[in-house]
């Protein structure tokens, strides 16, 4: 009941300025009640589709700074869930389905605790508030579920995930760690490094983010290689984009960049996303790997585009062999 009566206190403070947004805002707190901690912003395009089942499209938020004041966060996810300039709004736009884009903060006090790339660090919190981030998102998504059914806005069990630079990694491993969950994910910018779905390469154990060998550790449940391998994914590149996180030490440790290195390739392009994308095929996952001439560290709207015309493409198969 406390997100319907939020719906209707937000709807009416928003009634003067949703035109701007090509659609409504929803700014949900979290409550005492609630099994997430953060807030989230629930985007509902203008013309959404009704009366029939849709998915919920998820961008995870990457404000692309560390700050410990959440307002900071907050104000970057609301462009995040506003403007077409990101992916997930511009895809919701053009599906007429709604978004959702969490405000998970990014701490300057405590910068090493990647929260935006679901990093190691952030997985290894416990009896705090960030504990388990997916696990949170995952319940965001079921919490923006319950206010799109007084829309009359029925959602699918699965999501459509994207997202670019550090929330690119995100979706890429949140998508290992809960297959069950993400229908079809679509990324790029993610430093020409893609989580394996492996827990050994050339006889060294590739633990998180890594590879999978200790994922049952950190998470409690197994990691579900078949559902893995059929989820659609598709990857991108720009071959000019020179944005590489495997350096600093705020995304990886020494050992993992050590290993990274050692396995895969120092350099990002195009030795260690060509590696990695052929891993990635040796081993049958349903991915799309492209790399863009002429494109840095950007997605521009050809390649939008593409993310569009790939997910109409796996919406109107059904993806039927995974959840058969």
């Amino acid at each position: 009941m406390r997100n319907i009566i939020f719906y209707l206190v937000i709807s009416i403070l928003l009634v003067g300025c949703s035109k701007s947004y090509n659609g409504e805002l929803i700014f949900v707190e979290a409550s005492l009640e609630d099994n997430f901690e953060y807030p989230y912003f629930l985007f509902i395009p203008n013309n959404a589709i009704q009366n029939e089942k849709v998915f919920v499209i998820i961008e995870p938020n990457n404000s692309g700074f560390v700050d410990d004041d959440l307002q900071k966060h907050i104000e970057k996810a609301e462009r995040t869930a506003t403007k077409d300039f990101y992916l997930g709004n511009y895809v919701a736009q053009e599906l007429k389905y709604p978004l959702l884009v969490p405000v998970f903060p990014r701490s300057k006090s405590e910068s090493n605790i990647y929260t935006h790339s679901l990093d190691r660090d952030v997985m290894l919190q416990k009896g705090n508030k960030l504990e388990r981030l997916d696990k949170q998102l995952i319940e965001m998504f079921k919490d923006a579920q319950s206010i799109l059914i007084n829309k009359n806005i029925q959602t699918h069990p699965q999501f459509l995930l994207v997202g670019f630079s550090a929330s690119a990694t995100f979706a890429n491993r949140f998508t290992l760690i809960n297959p069950e969950k993400v229908f079809a994910v679509a990324a790029g910018g993610l430093n020409g490094l893609l989580m394996l779905p492996a827990d050994t390469l050339e006889n060294e154990v590739l633990n998180y983010p890594i590879g999978t060998n200790d994922l049952k550790a950190l998470t409690n449940k197994s990691f579900t290689k078949d559902l893995f391998n059929k989820t659609p994914q598709f990857y991108f590149m720009g071959k000019l984009d020179e944005n590489d996180a495997v350096p600093y030490s705020d995304a990886f440790g020494q050992v993992e960049r050590e290993q990274i290195y050692r396995l895969l390739g120092e350099q990002m392009q195009p030795e260690r996303w060509n590696n990695c994308t052929q891993i990635y095929r040796n081993l049958n996952v349903n991915g799309t790997f492209l790399s863009y001439e002429d494109v840095g560290h950007e997605h521009p709207e050809s390649i939008k585009n593409e993310i569009i015309k790939f997910f109409r493409e796996v919406i109107k198969k059904g993806n039927v062999q995974k959840w058969n």
